[in-house]
């Protein structure tokens, strides 16, 4: 056991112990009364005009058009998050989930050297819940935290999300930048923190930093490929020709420029789905944490090389063909861990991938809901504090679906390097288990 781990336990003892109201069901109520864009009829009319010129398109290039098209892509104009919309996440499940990964950053602040820089950077922040309870956790803990310089990073490219983080995060306490400036729009949060908005990670100033990215990855578009007698070819999609207005995979009959070069030598899985911007992405992390320090933590749907056909759609919480109705539905696939892994290189350290169950054991989570159990009298919040535990938790629900997976500076961990294997448990918040005695 690990004496960080009974630091943590200290700190969720000294969270509050009122419960946040804003539980999802609440926090949604309204949401019927957002408009949904409903037709999907101009993306799909573009998708066909364009394969009807140039030939069948790459599944990355359907999911890219689908979900990021400025016009009516699926992330630019829906409201796709709560009760309302296509899914709901961990942040808005329990107040706790947030919390955890609240002590987790300070955790990881600490354990690195307490940098009198600390920038909160968050890829995809959904509605702003998770920052929202991170930050009231920041709050809580300023006599660790002292007169550290915190500022907060978002990176969103969805204007109509941005303008709900802002709500959330700042009670609409911001201004937009002119111009083609990095920073689109800025502020202070609720607690007194400044706030930026980025459409890139680059865009970010340099400096230590923690990442979290909370399903940002199942949804970067991927590529699919299948083994073949001919060797490996990419699935594309193209025009049904019995229905012209739909769509459907085909298999390339010859090989692609992804299928030649995104294919690791020692694959021996059958289909394989490659996602060579999240590599970009999880490169420039590695790049900054190894330059600058910090650390990032990934949570998502996802394996660690094993699974195959993962591609999969999703409106309104119920599973939908990937390809009707494209911009109308979320599309994903699971996070393959591995790929990551080889893509952040030798100059950090990876943890993980381990459940989510795992890590938010690890993490005090039990602990945690007592505290909130024991202050909290009303039956009926009781009950949904257990319920909620139960979906984060349960192996059957999202205990074992998502995965926790963290790149590291190398020097973080640097002294345990000439350790022998099993002879102390890694000193890292979350991937080692709770000492609680």
């Amino acid at each position: 056991m690990i004496s960080i781990s009974m630091r943590t336990l200290l700190w969720l003892k000294r969270l509050m112990p009122e419960v946040r109201w804003t539980m999802w069901q609440n926090r949604f109520c309204s949401d019927s009364s957002i408009q949904r864009l409903e037709s999907n009829s101009s993306i799909r009319k573009h998708l066909i005009s364009k394969i009807t010129a140039t030939g069948p398109i790459s599944v990355a290039e359907y999911m890219r058009e689908a979900l990021t098209n400025p016009v009516a892509g699926y992330y630019v104009k829906n409201d796709m998050l709560g009760a309302g919309g296509d899914f709901i996440t961990s942040p808005e499940i329990s107040q706790i989930f947030g919390e955890l990964l609240g002590v987790w950053c300070v955790s990881e602040w600490m354990a690195a050297g307490k940098s009198n820089m600390f920038q909160l950077v968050e890829l995809g922040p959904g509605r702003g819940s998770l920052a929202s309870d991170i930050l009231r956790v920041f709050s809580q803990l300023k006599t660790v935290l002292g007169e550290t310089d915190i500022s907060v990073h978002l990176v969103e490219v969805s204007p109509k999300l941005s303008q709900f983080q802002a709500e959330c995060l700042t009670g609409d306490n911001t201004q937009p930048s002119d111009g083609d400036q990095p920073v689109y729009r800025s502020g202070t949060t609720r607690t007194g923190l400044p706030i930026y908005w980025y459409r890139r990670i680059e865009d970010i100033p340099r400096g230590f930093s923690v990442f979290l990215a909370h399903e940002f990855f199942d949804a970067i578009p991927i590529h699919k490929f299948q083994r073949t007698e001919k060797g490996w070819r990419e699935v594309m999609v193209d025009i049904d020709p019995e229905s012209p207005d739909k769509l459907r995979f085909v298999v390339s009959h010859s090989p692609t420029l992804a299928s030649s070069i995104l294919i690791q030598k020692d694959e021996n899985r059958q289909h394989v789905e490659v996602c060579p911007e999240g590599g970009v992405i999880v490169q420039k992390l590695a790049n900054r944490i190894a330059e600058d320090g910090g650390a990032a933590l990934i949570v998502d749907y996802g394996h660690d090389g094993t699974k195959t056909d993962t591609f999969r759609g999703f409106k309104g919480h119920q599973l939908h063909n990937v390809l009707d109705a494209p911009g109308m539905a979320d599309l994903t696939a699971d996070v393959d861990f591995s790929y990551l892994r080889k893509m952040t290189g030798t100059e950090v350290t990876c943890l993980g991938p381990i459940t989510q169950r795992s890590f938010l054991k690890n993490m005090g989570i039990d602990s945690r809901l007592q505290v909130l159990l024991r202050n909290c009298p009303d039956p009926s919040t009781r009950a949904q504090l257990v319920h909620s535990y139960d979906m984060l938790i349960n192996p059957d629900k999202m205990g074992h679906r998502f995965q926790f997976f963290s790149v590291l500076n190398r020097g973080r961990l640097a002294q345990y390097r000439g350790m022998q294997k099993n002879t102390a448990p890694l000193p890292v918040a979350g991937f080692a288990e709770l000492d609680i005695q």
